[in-house]
């Protein structure tokens, strides 16, 4: 119940005067705020009991395994049950989808998409993985209209569940090599995914990226649409946005695609575009006084190497003279084993200050023992062979900070996991 997807899904159908029941091995913002609504939360160990007498349909995470006692309690006593994607992607049949995906960008773009289609008076529902303050600090918007944006997850191919009329594609790299093991088989789920679009589909694609070019000569039959940062728009949309970096501009360019397509006049877009204040753990800035001193906090969930570089370079550009800190929290083994290199090179070009790497973060459910031996967080601070670059155990960084750290200074808190729980640490203080 507490992950950034089924979370969402569960407000949707709350929305819609369902009785909502929901279980998650720990408590967390997301759960507290769902039960604050009315929801009924079991938080602990998994459990058949937890699987309610009366009910109609079970949706889980696609990170559920087979074994689960509650999935294998919902199979036995042969209730509906749907992952999530299938579960959004029954949502999607009924609407106006504009799906938004690709290896980065997704959620930022997905943000701007729905506050965009608001501000224009088009009322969308919106299901994003992160939280927007625009809509209640939520991840999800509840509309009245046809439009339903959503953001397309990649991972285990879970898009291919999806029937959007409209596709937002704004980059493809190599990730997730878990379940895809090479970029060429991460081209060919993107190319299912958007032969899953109608004859009057349109593709909106970001033409820079020179993955979507090689997947976009197999899109021909669609109506497709480019957008590119050497458009004359994106001059103007630097000046207009107040989230920093070239990656956001792209993003904007997307939603700015879409909304024309839509005959929404630029006007309301820039308009719409420049009230985006960012979202949680996207560059999400926050000034704090700890230890006496001053500092600006920017929590990110950038966890690919490439939003390393873009999120550490988006930062140098903003603070130009300031003394920037990044603690950087490597994201399960198998990518950190996959990307090594790319890693190292991120590490290798980063404009900060000081980038303390910690220890990898393995996912429940997801370990791999044989990686442990063969990757780490001093092996990639060790193969950057740069001073700055360092590696420090998890419980030992908040002492390293507060002994370093001065006043003015601009610390970004990086990754995927836990190390989420720095940023509370550093803001509950």
């Amino acid at each position: 119940m507490g992950g950034i997807g089924v979370s969402a899904l569960a407000k949707y159908y709350l929305d819609k005067g369902h009785k909502i029941t929901g279980s998650d091995l720990t408590s967390s913002e997301i759960t507290k705020d769902l039960k604050g609504k009315g929801v009924r939360i079991m938080i602990g160990p998994h459990s058949s009991n937890n699987i309610p007498k009366n009910i109609d349909m079970v949706i889980y995470s696609p990170a559920v395994q087979s074994t689960n006692p509650e999935f294998k309690e919902a199979k036995r006593r042969n209730i509906k049950a749907h992952s999530y994607p299938e579960a959004l992607g029954e949502l999607t049949k009924n609407h106006y989808t504009i799906a938004i995906t690709g290896t980065h960008g997704k959620s930022t773009t997905t943000c701007m998409m729905g506050l965009l289609l608001a501000r224009a008076g088009l009322d969308p529902t919106v299901i994003v993985g992160t939280k927007l303050k625009e809509f209640g600090n939520s991840n999800y918007r509840a509309g009245k209209s046809q439009y339903l944006v959503i953001e397309a997850c990649e991972h285990f191919e879970s898009f291919l569940n999806y029937w959007p009329k409209i596709i937002i594609l704004t980059s493809v790299e190599a990730d997730h090599l878990d379940y895809y093991k090479n970029l060429g088989n991460v081209l060919r789920g993107f190319k299912r995914f958007i032969s899953n679009l109608p004859k009057d589909g349109m593709l909106v694609a970001n033409k820079d990226d020179k993955n979507i070019r090689k997947i976009m000569s197999s899109a021909s039959k669609f109506k497709t649409y480019k957008y590119s940062l050497k458009q004359p728009e994106t001059k103007k949309l630097k000046r207009y946005l107040s989230v920093p970096g070239e990656h956001n501009i792209s993003n904007a360019l997307a939603a700015l695609t879409v909304a024309r397509i839509l005959k929404i006049t630029d006007d309301i877009s820039y308009k719409a575009l420049s009230e985006y204040k960012g979202s949680w753990r996207r560059f999400e800035e926050k000034p704090i006084k700890i230890w006496n001193k001053n500092l600006k906090l920017i929590s990110d969930y950038g966890h690919h190497p490439t939003e390393v570089r873009v999120t550490l370079k988006a930062a140098r550009e903003k603070y130009l003279n300031k003394k920037i800190w990044c603690v950087f929290q490597p994201h399960q083994y198998q990518r950190t084993y996959y990307l090594f290199k790319d890693f190292v090179k991120a590490f290798k070009e980063s404009p900060v200050d000081k980038l303390i790497v910690t220890d990898i973060y393995d996912v429940a459910g997801r370990e791999t023992p044989e990686l442990k031996k063969k990757v780490s967080s001093e092996k990639l601070v060790k193969a950057a062979k740069k001073k700055n670059v360092v590696y420090l155990q998890r419980e030992k960084v908040l002492d390293y900070l507060k002994e370093n750290l001065e006043d003015q200074d601009v610390l970004i808190v990086m990754g995927a996991g836990d190390i989420y729980n720095l940023t509370l640490s550093l803001t509950r203080s």
